[in-house]
């Protein structure tokens, strides 16, 4: 008998193991999936440099961007200095003949760049741009996409830049990250266009 109930306790403690097993992914789903749908293009932050460890697990989730045949093309560049991060502002504006702050006064700068003798480089550089936004979302930073990274690398000052990062090769400018606190309220989305998908059943 109290074998018989020994049995029945471990029997109930597994079940309900795999019942919280089951909440804990249906939880970290939901998670998920709402810091997917909730991210926004944030165009003002404050004065500040994000911790780094905040900063490291935006740049490690960009490591595991997918990459055509795991080639892994792409080279993140961490701009933290304020004088480099000024540089590249500047150069990025003078692709537009502007003079205003194209990073909307963000401390930081994550310069994606790819292997142009890769196939798939555009895309991997792509993914990985995708990879630093959502992260940052996800351990409460603002972020935004900001272009000309091609124009800005393809330009003598920029193959200057990368000279003195260090980086050799065919390299392509895919996008700027720029990341920091948000100092406004993140914008409201879209509505999604009614044929953005096409079921084929």
């Amino acid at each position: 008998m109290k074998t018989r109930c020994s049995i029945l306790l471990v029997l109930a403690a597994c079940m309900m193991a795999c019942s919280n097993t089951k909440t804990g992914d249906d939880m970290k789903e939901s998670v998920t999936l709402e810091m997917l749908k909730t991210r926004r293009a944030i165009r003002s932050y404050e004065d500040r440099v994000p911790e780094k460890s905040l900063l490291e697990k935006v740049l490690e989730a960009g490591t595991y961007a997918p990459t055509g045949m795991g080639r892994q093309s792409p080279v993140i560049v961490a701009v933290t200095n304020k004088e480099v991060r000024d540089r590249l502002a500047k150069l990025n504006a003078g692709v537009m003949g502007r003079d205003a702050d194209p990073f909307y006064g963000a401390p930081v700068v994550l310069v994606v760049l790819a292997d142009r003798q890769c196939p798939t480089y555009l895309y991997d550089g792509s993914l990985v741009m995708g990879n630093l936004l959502n992260a940052a979302h996800a351990v409460g930073l603002g972020s935004c996409w900001i272009h000309r990274a091609k124009e800005v690398f393809d330009s003598p000052e920029g193959k200057e830049l990368l000279k003195e990062w260090g980086i050799e090769g065919d390299y392509e400018g895919i996008g700027n990250c720029i990341l920091g606190y948000s100092a406004q309220e993140a914008p409201k989305p879209k509505p999604r266009k009614a044929d953005y998908i096409v079921h084929v059943d």
